[in-house]
């Protein structure tokens, strides 16, 4: 690794790791360190700011080794960028890890406590798009970037009326309670389990909207880029209706327990860990 980042000068460096590997950066930080001509380092967060959130468990062990890595950033002087994105733009499912690939509910919503506690949902292209814009930005240099898009910030209970209106029918709401959440948690399946425990820590916490931006190391991407628009939800879930009408057979057939497999999202394998290193 490091001979790659000597060899090709490499002055940009975004870590996109993931699951049991968030550690793996370890090397790759020592890497950074002793080349000396990385300008730049992203480590692999793109979430919450892992320093004021505090998930139950066994998020909180994941969150824990993402501050290690911070820590080791900052003790060994890399310059830095921390990505806080906040949610994926898609239905907020709290038993699969790939929602932004799973259509929103056909046939019931699952609502977390009362629906009311908000959070943030940004674009996958635009979380791209607005990294890829703050590395090279002179105002992002040692901070945390946060993404809080006022247009996208939504509740529960929001997010499920937006898209009874892409779909054209109301469906029925169950709520998921707090203990049915931290329960799923306590099941320690990964990576199910981590998942429950950050949807309980967003709509059941708030932890995305409980802090203010009060440090001197905050910067947040509206204010950085006024004039550069973030997809809204709406847009979003045009996206997914647009997926529905295309496949007539989605829309024609009934929902009973033959064809579930089309409505209910099932968990999909990880995906392999990786570290991109663009120059």
């Amino acid at each position: 690794m490091e001979k790659v980042l000597r060899e090709y000068k490499i002055e940009v460096v975004i870590s996109a790791v993931g699951g049991e590997s968030i550690l793996d950066q370890l090397s790759l930080i020592e890497a950074i360190k002793n080349v000396n001509t990385v300008k730049r380092f992203v480590p692999s967060e793109f979430g919450h700011d892992i320093d004021r959130a505090e998930p139950v468990e066994p998020g909180l062990t994941m969150y824990e080794q993402k501050r290690k890595i911070r820590r080791q950033i900052e003790e060994c002087g890399i310059p830095y960028s921390y990505i806080c994105c906040n949610s994926i733009a898609a239905w907020p499912y709290h038993d699969n890890t790939h929602p932004a690939d799973v259509l929103p509910p056909l046939d019931r919503f699952q609502i977390y406590g009362d629906g009311t506690v908000k959070a943030y949902f940004v674009a996958g292209s635009d979380i791209g798009k607005f990294t890829v814009m703050s590395i090279d930005d002179d105002r992002t240099l040692n901070k945390t970037v946060h993404f809080q898009p006022p247009s996208n910030l939504l509740n529960m209970n929001e997010m499920a009326s937006l898209w009874e209106t892409k779909i054209g029918r109301v469906l029925p709401r169950v709520t998921i309670t707090e203990q049915d959440l931290l329960q799923r948690a306590q099941e320690m399946r990964i990576p199910q389990s981590v998942v429950a425990a950050i949807t309980h820590d967003i709509f059941i916490n708030g932890c995305q909207i409980n802090f203010s931006l009060d440090k001197t190391t905050d910067v947040e991407i509206c204010s950085l880029y006024p004039n550069t628009s973030f997809r809204t939800i709406a847009e979003c879930f045009d996206d997914f209706a647009k997926k529905i009408s295309d496949n007539e057979k989605a829309v024609s057939k009934p929902v009973t327990a033959s064809n579930t497999d089309i409505f209910v999202p099932t968990a999909k394998p990880e995906a392999l860990a990786i570290t991109a290193i663009c120059t």
